[in-house]
């Protein structure tokens, strides 16, 4: 029978999780509407000193970004990892003076084993790697979205762009870790339970780019990400799977239609175990 502080513990999980679901799903959205409806009031001047600073600020997203050791130290970080749980297991050491590119697999519907574990300092990265700083790459519309672009950047995210990414690889004195879902969004409509599919036959501009800069390309792998949500049957050839490719380079993100406990966008609790790094490809190695 649980206990009042296990209920607590429990609750306090789901809704570390269920926050960030709507940060993922619908902070954006508010953001932009908080924009205009100041805008249209009598405080419209701070609409307009704050996009004349964006305007100054728009190339931080490809340099690097804007973290936040204090954001990504909250308590509520250590709620979300439990809810799963979530586990970055070491594998090998890294020298902090050389840059990297983590190749994040698979993508999942959310991301959240990448999210949980380079975001967020729930999962120890700082005291498993110290002198690397991790940098999840997003797809560069996000960064257009006035407030919300500066509220994900204070979780390493950054831009996915091709300059973003070598600004991160080619930084002087290494200690730079560029964390990116090689699947990359599509991948996420064939996360499923008990399936795996990886999309990498054509998504080798990634290597290319280390080796430009001569990183060194690192694979990890996250265990239980595909077991988090079920998603609306989608087979390839499918009308549903054939809309969803259509919207995806107009919308810029993919559209799964997926549920998790209760029918809710809740994920399943089921642990996360991310994998990395694996077998090191170092510089000149390729």
């Amino acid at each position: 029978m649980q206990t009042s502080s296990s209920r607590l513990r429990r609750c306090l999980q789901v809704f570390a999780v269920l926050q960030w679901i709507f940060s993922f799903l619908g902070l954006a959205q508010v953001c932009l509407a908080a924009v205009l409806l100041v805008s249209l009031s009598r405080a419209w001047i701070l609409v307009v000193l704050y996009l004349v600073w964006l305007y100054g600020d728009r190339e931080t997203p490809q340099a690097g970004g804007r973290r936040s050791a204090w954001v990504r130290n909250l308590a509520i970080w250590r709620h979300f990892r439990d809810y799963f749980p979530i586990s970055l297991v070491k594998t090998a050491e890294l020298d902090p003076s050389h840059n990297y590119l983590f190749g994040f697999h698979p993508h999942g519907v959310l991301v959240i084993g990448a999210f949980g574990n380079f975001c967020t300092e729930a999962t120890g990265f700082s005291g498993l790697f110290p002198g690397l700083q991790p940098h999840l790459l997003m797809l560069p519309f996000w960064f257009h979205l006035p407030l919300f672009r500066d509220y994900i950047m204070c979780s390493g995210l950054v831009s996915s762009s091709k300059a973003s990414a070598a600004y991160l690889l080619s930084h002087p004195g290494g200690g730079q870790v560029a964390v990116l879902a090689v699947g990359g969004p599509l991948e996420s409509l064939e996360a499923k339970p008990g399936a795996l599919s990886l999309r990498i036959r054509n998504q080798k501009g990634f290597v290319k780019l280390a080796l430009e800069h001569g990183a060194s390309l690192v694979p990890v792998f996250s265990f239980g990400e595909n077991e988090l949500f079920q998603q609306f049957p989608n087979p390839p050839g499918s009308w549903v799977r054939r809309v969803q490719e259509t919207l995806q380079p107009l919308l810029r993100v993919a559209l799964p239609l997926f549920h998790g406990r209760l029918g809710l966008p809740l994920p399943f609790r089921t642990p996360i175990h991310t994998v990395g790094p694996g077998s090191l490809l170092a510089e000149g190695s390729y």
